[in-house]
């Protein structure tokens, strides 16, 4: 495929893409703000020169924290913008920066809109985080003589396999871009064998996103409230076995803790089928979906198979209700630290189906045992060095899963030797910021020499 076909096919698609914000405005209303920018029409104005990070959504904008930081720190002078293409990106932004930057959509990469895009903003720099390939972006970029950088890179063999059947599109691309920071030498194989001429390796950004100074502090604020929360209650309420359950709380900081972390669409099933089967006395366990439009369907699942439940959003509000849950759904965005530091042993998402998992580092760097999936694809160098470490434990299917919990939980010798390794995994492999400022310290100066 060259260029001319891809941005036709682009075209052709560019009429359904309201229908598509529309349909995705249904679950999540906040698709539907901001509209004009995904077609390259903006109201804010660039008030200084700009850096410009895109981050898709969630997880790379958590990644480019601290990077976002030291830019600040080290560019006065120079207004930070950050783009995306989802909601939660948008919002994650505005959590973590608020006004110290400014929050955008991507545009559609078609020629207009990313013309009017660049034109708009004129970025001295561009920065694309981790692995987010848009070639009519690329191009402009080089042609405007805008310095664009990939950066924290990774690329799964999936999506290796994807770009390599785009042929010399694909390795153009990536030759056009200024520079390209792989997060480890197996990402930078990938991207070599794609085309890519100069990759350097940077390790993984999110080993340098620090812990909040009160996620410790506010995780064990979090087991104190869910001493007497209010019951969801299932429909079996008022029958006998749910009043003996309800008869005498439990204290949640005297309990066993689970979290399961970023879960996926069908794999909560699987998790309390697990944690059934491990049958651990008085274990509270804590489900954080991974999508916020599916906290609701969450909830579902657990008054259908009648689990008494709390939502996380409602703990306060019930703490004049004496009750007993074994479960609580995280409904809240902007909290995985607290939930870590709330909980003895993690599973992370994702990674029990074929979804390639999800981000497990922050995990480490609580000083939190990790139980992974056999899926982790996405994350599959980290998982396995985790493992080599210590800090973390694989598990192939729901019954491994059950086992693990059982094991762990009757041992708190072993939780404390793989909790010790994960402060130490994440201290040993942090770096990445620096790395990659020095990158862009380098670009900036070629571009103003």
């Amino acid at each position: 495929m060259n260029r001319t076909v891809y941005t036709l096919l682009l075209y052709l698609l560019l009429p359904f893409t309201p229908l598509k914000l529309l349909w995705r405005g249904r679950k999540q209303a906040e698709y539907l703000a901001h509209w004009q920018e995904r077609y390259g029409f903006y109201n804010q104005a660039a008030q200084q020169a700009i850096i410009w990070l895109h981050c898709v959504s969630v997880g790379e904008t958590r990644a480019a924290e601290p990077l976002v930081k030291a830019l600040i720190a080290h560019y006065p002078k120079h207004q930070i913008l950050l783009t995306h293409t989802t909601p939660t990106g948008r919002a994650t932004s505005q959590q973590l920066f608020g006004n110290s930057v400014q929050s955008a959509y991507l545009p559609y990469d078609v020629p207009c809109a990313v013309k009017r895009f660049l034109n708009h903003f004129h970025p001295s720099i561009g920065i694309i985080m981790e692995t987010e390939l848009w070639f009519n972006l690329i191009a402009a970029c080089k042609q405007q003589h805008i310095p664009l950088l990939l950066v924290n890179a990774r690329l799964s063999e999936k999506s290796a396999l994807g770009y390599a059947k785009l042929g010399k599109l694909a390795q153009l691309g990536l030759q056009q871009l200024s520079a390209i920071a792989a997060q480890t030498e197996a990402d930078a194989q990938r991207l070599r064998q794609l085309g890519a001429a100069d990759v350097c390796i940077m390790g993984n950004l999110k080993f340098d996103v620090a812990p909040p100074d009160s996620a410790a502090t506010q995780g064990a604020q979090l087991r104190d409230l869910l001493i007497q929360p209010k019951l969801v209650q299932p429909k079996l309420a008022q029958s006998k076995l749910a009043q003996s359950k309800l008869a005498k709380p439990r204290l949640a900081q005297h309990r066993p803790v689970f979290l399961a972390a970023s879960t996926r669409d069908g794999e909560e099933s699987l998790i309390l089928e697990a944690v059934a089967k491990a049958n651990i006395p008085n274990l509270l366990t804590i489900i954080v979906p991974r999508h916020p439009q599916r906290f609701d369907a969450v909830a579902e699942l657990l008054t259908k198979q009648q689990l008494p439940f709390v939502r996380r959003s409602a703990v306060l509000d019930a703490l004049s209700t004496l009750g007993q849950v074994d479960y609580v759904l995280g409904d809240s965005m902007g909290e995985m630290f607290t939930y870590y530091a709330s909980c003895d042993v993690a599973f992370i998402g994702g990674s029990l189906l074929p979804l390639g998992g999800q981000n497990l580092i922050e995990a480490f760097s609580m000083g939190k045992p990790v139980l992974i999936g056999a899926h982790t694809f996405n994350f599959e160098q980290i998982t396995n060095m985790a493992i080599a470490a210590g800090a973390a434990l694989r598990v192939n299917d729901c019954n491994a899963l059950a086992q693990q919990l059982s094991t762990l939980f009757a041992d708190a010798e072993k939780r404390q030797a793989m909790a010790t390794a994960a402060r130490n995994f994440s201290q040993q492999n942090q770096g990445a910021v620096q790395r990659a400022l020095a990158l862009v310290q380098q670009q900036l100066t070629i571009e103003t020499a």
